[in-house]
């Protein structure tokens, strides 16, 4: 049987399924409180009609037995990708996000997908490698065209679906909400046999979100070459890797013209006082829940007098701060994320999502791609740049051509060191400059971890889905 047949059968089964008995696999989860939610479960359900994986691409959705009385919840999409590797579609979990939504009564949804690793194996006995980017974000496109087209049978509202991810899911859930129907993607959608229709989304929620790769090695080093002689222990030839990927940021950054609340331009000069504002806020909020705020971080209270009635945060030597994140967790070495050649012959998650269908990884920058060549006239092929530019939410933000989703949701921790600051600050910044919803922090002393605060975060769904 075909994979295309298999599709076909393993999709009809599971409508007939639900259209027969309109209840699914009945399901009870148990939460670590001791509390239960009964819901249904659908599974297995292939949402493209070319199949190029069967592993991956199918999703698993599930309903609160609310949710059949009032069909007009919120969909809650919930992506696995981490590390830019392959996700299967999972089942609920009492301690994360998704059983959280079900609490709440909403439709989950959880879409598996290809990453760097899915590989499939050919009749010649070739193995070929089926999700170098943009696959996993196609695939997750193509999961919410499906569940449009299937609107009547799968109980949830398709107008507020609301992605969630973290680390490289974070990156994929910002990329869901940035290039809502653009129709760079459509070629690939139809190779794939996606749905027609739209992939646009209400909302996205961003944990860390690994992203804009081609600049996040300038960032990266940007922001931490003060700590590359002493905490950080750099060598020497790391050294002038860092101070010449970190001397390319400030055109980068300009080039953006994001700007303050109060629509003063950032730039390379007054960024780092920007940041500041954020580091602040965050050991405001910190200390006034009654967490303590060491003075290693640079966080100074009250001009430091300790103790004293009505405390607050005045300021943050920001050298000292970062250099109390590097203490906490070793730096990456540069370059953080395109380091293949460049100083040791080691390919990160980043190399290999944009390696082709061999398994090769590949440079995606031009910086990596002279130094591993030992060409500074080295240009990166058109194919492999279009890929790259595909997977960053910054290119499609104010594009006039994407629908990009209304609401967003972004956290980063204070603590973590996986990408710059910059990297989900300016994600932020573009959407505020431009109008979106965004509720935007870095989270004090909080690592590279994501589906934390949950009342924090759900009381903002709820805020969002009934206004």
């Amino acid at each position: 049987m075909s994979q295309m047949m298999i599709r076909l059968f393993v999709c009809m089964m599971a409508v007939t399924t639900m259209n027969a008995s309109g209840m699914g696999e009945e399901r009870i989860l148990t939460f670590p409180n001791g509390k239960t939610i009964k819901y249904r479960a659908y599974e297995t359900i292939y949402y493209v009609s070319n199949v190029v994986d069967s592993t991956y691409q199918y999703l698993n959705y599930y309903v609160p037995e609310s949710a059949y009385e009032n069909r007009n919840v919120p969909v809650f999409l919930k992506t696995n990708v981490g590390g830019y590797m392959a996700a299967k579609a999972a089942a609920p979990s009492p301690t994360d996000a998704t059983g959280r939504a079900l609490q709440e009564g909403y439709v989950v949804v959880i879409p598996g997908a290809r990453g760097s690793n899915a590989t499939v194996l050919q009749p010649d006995g070739a193995t070929v490698y089926t999700g170098r980017a943009p696959a996993g974000l196609v695939d997750l496109k193509a999961a919410i065209r499906y569940l449009r087209s299937n609107d009547a049978s799968i109980p949830g509202d398709k107008e507020r679906i609301i992605t969630d991810g973290t680390s490289a899911g974070g990156a994929m859930s910002s990329l869901l909400g940035a290039t809502g129907n653009h129709p760079a993607y459509e070629s690939y959608m139809q190779e794939l046999g996606a749905d027609a229709g739209r992939d646009d989304i209400f909302a996205a929620v961003c944990f860390c979100p690994i992203t804009d790769l081609e600049h996040a090695d300038m960032a990266y080093e940007w922001l931490y070459k003060g700590t590359n002689a002493g905490v950080r222990g750099l060598s020497t030839e790391q050294i002038a890797v860092s101070e010449e990927l970190a001397a390319l940021y400030p055109a980068y950054l300009n080039s953006l013209e994001l700007k303050t609340p109060d629509g003063t331009v950032l730039t390379d000069v007054n960024y780092r006082d920007y940041l500041k504002t954020f580091l602040i806020k965050s050991a405001q909020k910190a200390h006034d829940a009654g967490a303590d705020i060491p003075a290693e971080t640079g966080i100074v209270l009250n001009q430091g007098r300790r103790g004293s009635t009505g405390e607050f945060v005045i300021d943050v030597d920001l050298d000292t701060y970062l250099e109390y994140v590097v203490k906490r967790q070793q730096l990456k070495a540069p370059p953080a994320f395109d380091p293949l050649n460049v100083l040791e012959n080691k390919a990160s998650p980043e190399n290999s999502v944009f390696g082709d269908h061999t398994g090769n990884a590949v440079n995606f920058t031009g910086f990596s791609l002279q130094k591993a060549t030992n060409n500074p006239s080295a240009v990166m092929d058109t194919e492999l740049k279009d890929r790259v530019w595909l997977m960053n939410p910054m290119n499609f933000i104010g594009d006039g051509i994407s629908r990009t989703a209304q609401n967003w949701y972004i956290r980063h921790g204070a603590a973590d060191r996986d990408t710059g600051f910059q990297i989900p600050v300016n994600l932020a910044t573009k959407l505020i400059n431009h109008h979106y919803n965004v509720n935007f922090d870095l989270v004090w002393n909080r690592g590279h971890t994501g589906d934390y605060g949950l009342d924090e975060l759900f009381a903002w769904i709820k805020e969002i889905t009934t206004n």
